[in-house]
């Protein structure tokens, strides 16, 4: 479903700020299955400083991260929590990781993630990143809500 989830809102679900918060808006999301997000890479990011210097690309650890947080704010809102709730949500993994091709300044990195799974706190997600419909990473990522 077609939402429009501000960077104000998202604030409200992930407890990050600048600069480790990696999701601008959020542009789709079914609550229990799907979300869809993205985050505008520019070249002043404070990462590109020194990496790397003349050949700007994300680190990759980031562009799982953005994928990450995307999946803790459709878990969040799924639950109907947040983090002033007393609850956290912790990236405690990843499987199947693969990087396709570098993001770099410019591109707006499309992250998508899908509900794989939900037990006992500890969700399943599988995800992907993308720019311009090509495949930048993929993964499946797995969180735990628990108590902050």
């Amino acid at each position: 479903m077609k939402v429009d989830i501000s960077i104000e809102e998202i604030q409200e679900f992930l407890p990050h700020r600048y600069p480790m918060l990696l999701v601008d808006r959020v542009t789709e999301m079914v609550l229990g299955d799907s979300i869809k997000a993205y985050k505008n890479i520019t070249t002043n990011e404070p990462f590109f400083m020194g990496h790397f210097p003349g050949k700007q690309v994300m680190p990759g650890v980031l562009i799982v991260e953005a994928m990450a947080q995307a999946s803790g704010i459709l878990g969040f809102k799924t639950m109907d929590k947040k983090p002033e709730d007393g609850s956290i949500y912790y990236f405690v993994g990843a499987d199947d990781l693969r990087f396709k091709r570098p993001a770099i300044p410019g591109d707006q990195l499309i992250l998508n993630s899908k509900v794989l799974t939900n037990k006992k706190g500890i969700w399943k997600f599988e995800c992907y990143a993308t720019v311009e419909e090509d495949i930048v990473a993929k993964a499946t990522i797995l969180c735990a809500d628990r108590p902050k």
